[in-house]
């Protein structure tokens, strides 16, 4: 009995240790004084705090977002997307997407639906019905058509709906799809490459892509550009129709569910986030809406949250969104205990060794395991944070609202985290 009391009081002064050390740190921050800030740390599981400093505020997470959809797919999704819905109807095989993301995208392995339609002998009709989204998400720039990431949705997206520009010398860039070759307009009045807002007449100024870099600029996507690009890529000729299709379905699997969601977590993919969102909605028989999406991924696995969720989209690109710093705490329980560790390790960014985490936490073994999220005076860190006793915490640690550069902020959190690693 003695020895289980002093465990416990031993357990009781760690947690308290945390939490007295991380509230002097912020508090006495000469970087985090002028801003919001926000943080949670738990055990792996349980509800009460190894430390907290305003947990319970809302902040606007940007790319945290992206653990809300990984989640979401690791809830609706195995381990192959479906890539494809489609129905044999006598001469005729008619497809409707899924929200799938993976159909000829340059940085994804290559999806079994390719050879799929290649191998058919019917005429192939495409069926766009199901979409019932806007082609942006609620409180997206819509300013920012030309930027690589915001790629408009859709209900089968093809090439990632972007075209990629490869510089070859300073002057000559090559474009893949070769699709959008005839489409490129000569423009000094430019630097880089633009496209036009509400067409695809993408204009290039005399040294549009620097040798050896490449630039992607999104697609105005419309029904017809996916069967024409999709008909191209085939070599036959895929039609459009305007049918639902109501009756049971067979799919066809594409990717491996892991490399989209390495790739979202990699890099920030936004459009693989909130494709993710469709996906999931497909799965569980909703319109492609993202909307309903969230709705019924809340509903139904998320209602235990310790706090409500202000959730619009699936990449966090939306401003509107707001979560807590102990929601994302308890959203990050809940993906431990279903995902393995080392599958979940291989999927987030490892500190000082992959993605966008490769240029933090240096000089050690990886021993944080998390997602970023960032726009312009908002920094978000969540994830998992192994101590050098052994010990591994959930920890989301948010920033909003500040004015000084990032790199500080990012600093700061990082050498914070670093401590609590070593010290506890």
């Amino acid at each position: 009995m003695r020895t289980l009391l002093f465990l416990i009081t031993l357990f009781s002064l760690s947690g308290c240790s945390v939490s007295h050390y991380l509230k002097h740190e912020i508090k006495n921050s000469p970087v985090l004084s002028q801003q919001h800030t926000g943080v949670s740390i738990k055990n792996l599981t349980g509800d009460k705090a190894l430390a907290s400093y305003q947990s319970d505020k809302y902040f606007n997470p940007a790319s945290n977002t992206k653990l809300f959809s990984f989640y979401a797919g690791l809830c609706a999704l195995g381990d192959s997307l479906p890539g494809i819905e489609y129905l044999e109807w006598g001469e005729l095989l008619i497809i409707r997407g899924t929200g799938d993301p993976s159909l000829l995208h340059p940085d994804l392995p290559k999806s079994a639906v390719i050879d799929f339609l290649k191998s058919r002998k019917e005429q192939i009709f495409f069926s766009p019905v199901n979409f019932k989204d806007e082609r942006y998400g609620p409180g997206w720039a819509w300013s920012d058509y030309n930027d690589y990431y915001q790629p408009e949705l859709s209900s089968m997206p093809v090439y990632g709906n972007i075209v990629r520009f490869t510089g070859i010398t300073d002057k000559i860039f090559k474009v893949r799809p070769t699709f959008w070759s005839k489409s490129m307009v000569a423009d000094t009045s430019i630097r880089g490459i633009k496209r036009e807002e509400f067409q695809n007449s993408f204009h290039y100024s005399e040294k549009a892509v620097a040798s050896g870099k490449s630039v992607d600029i999104p697609v105005r996507m419309s029904d017809q550009i996916t069967v024409q690009l999709l008909s191209e890529a085939l070599k036959k000729e895929i039609k459009l129709i305007h049918i639902p299709l109501s009756i049971e379905l067979k799919t066809v699997y594409s990717i491996p569910s892991d490399s989209l969601y390495r790739r979202m977590m990699y890099v920030s993919d936004n459009m693989l986030a909130d494709q993710l969102m469709l996906m999931y909605a497909s799965a569980k028989g909703l319109p492609l809406n993202s909307e309903q999406a969230i709705q019924h991924m809340t509903k139904n696995y998320l209602s235990d949250l310790p706090d409500s969720l202000v959730w619009k989209d699936g990449s966090g690109l939306s401003r509107y969104n707001l979560f807590t710093p102990r929601t994302i705490t308890a959203l990050l329980q809940k993906i431990y205990a279903k995902v393995p560790q080392e599958r979940l390790y291989k999927i987030l960014p490892n500190g000082g060794s992959t993605g966008n985490l490769r240029n933090s936490f240096k000089g050690e073994a990886p021993f944080v395991f998390a997602k970023s999220g960032s726009f312009s005076n908002n920094y978000n860190l969540s994830g998992y944070l192994v101590t050098k006793k052994g010990k591994t915490m959930t920890f989301s640690f948010m920033n909003n609202n500040f004015a000084r550069p990032m790199s500080e902020v990012r600093k700061e959190v990082e050498r914070i985290l670093t401590e609590i690693h070593r010290k506890f």
